[in-house]
């Protein structure tokens, strides 16, 4: 049986986001992670410095760990997209962030998406046919790319786990947590570079 806050030993989660997003979406889900024993890496489009944001007011800066440009999928087991609005209407604009969610998605690894961040699932294509729910004025949207949209405060659909706003969060973290740990603990995260990591801890 596995040590109790650690379930996640060795997972890798991808979180990626640009400037003014918001801040507790990322940073809370993020304790939740690590304290579960994931190791968590900031992915965004330059180098340095990415901006979080209170609701509309500046909050605190953190370091970039890579750029999408420098980011390989392949080495992530899973994916957290937290939210704000010009966080998230920016980040979908990004090819490489768009091509980023389509391998995750594709391959049936985790993602967790909370708010306004559904928009770059809705512009990877990888809303279509999906439960899930979001920040309510972008409930539209996500039905017009064939979502079915709920009012709930976390809803989980498969591999996607998602919630509408930062009053979720409690709930939200708890459900990341619990569907990374059971994809884990199934072997259902799998991806080839994965594969060849474990490959290169056995072999010493």
């Amino acid at each position: 049986m596995q040590t109790s806050g650690k379930k996640l030993d060795g997972l890798r989660v991808a979180i990626l986001v640009t400037d003014d997003f918001e801040q507790a979406e990322m940073t809370e889900p993020r304790k939740a992670l690590d304290q579960a024993g994931a190791t968590t890496k900031i992915i965004s489009s330059k180098p340095g410095q990415v901006q979080g944001v209170n609701h509309d007011e500046k909050a605190d800066s953190f370091p970039v760990d890579m750029t999408f440009d420098q980011a390989n999928p392949g080495d992530f087991d899973a994916l957290l997209l937290p939210g704000g609005a010009i966080n998230a209407d920016t980040i979908r604009m990004e090819p490489k962030a768009r091509e980023f969610v389509q391998q995750i998605d594709k391959s049936g690894r985790p993602m967790a998406v909370i708010c306004h961040a559904p928009w770059l699932l809705v512009s990877a294509g990888s809303a279509k046919g999906r439960t899930m729910t979001s920040y309510y004025t972008i409930q539209d949207d996500l039905r017009n790319a064939g979502a079915n949209w709920v009012d709930q405060e976390v809803v989980i659909d498969h591999n996607l786990v998602t919630s509408r706003s930062p009053q979720d969060l409690p709930a939200f973290n708890s459900a990341i947590v619990s569907l990374f740990a059971e994809y884990k603990e199934k072997g259902l995260i799998a991806s080839p570079t994965s594969s060849q990591r474990a490959q290169d801890v056995i072999s010493g």
